[in-house]
């Protein structure tokens, strides 16, 4: 099973490579197409996860929430004017 879940994972991150450079072309956002990338990676980790229940595994899922939710902060702050404080984005990402 973990063959399977191993080759889906990788075709879920291509899928999510395919998926980020249509979003950029789409709508010419960075931000955009790196989120649309995250999910996907995030989606291909908790596959791995599924295959393989180790706490390398836990943790690595982890690792990839954790870097997702920091990029998604810190574009978020980047598309924002100055003088928005970091607080207001951040109530804003868990409202998501």
């Amino acid at each position: 099973m973990s063959q399977w879940l191993d080759a889906a994972a990788v075709l879920v991150t291509a899928a999510g490579i395919v998926s980020a450079a249509a979003a950029y072309l789409m709508v010419r956002s960075v931000g955009s197409a790196v989120a649309v990338l995250l999910d996907f990676v995030l989606a291909a980790g908790l596959l791995r996860l599924a295959g393989d229940l180790s706490w390398g595994s836990v943790l690595m899922a982890a690792a990839v929430v954790a870097v997702r939710k920091v990029i998604s902060v810190g574009l978020a702050i980047a598309r924002h004017s100055v003088g928005v404080s970091v607080r207001d984005v951040l109530h804003e990402e868990v409202r998501k």
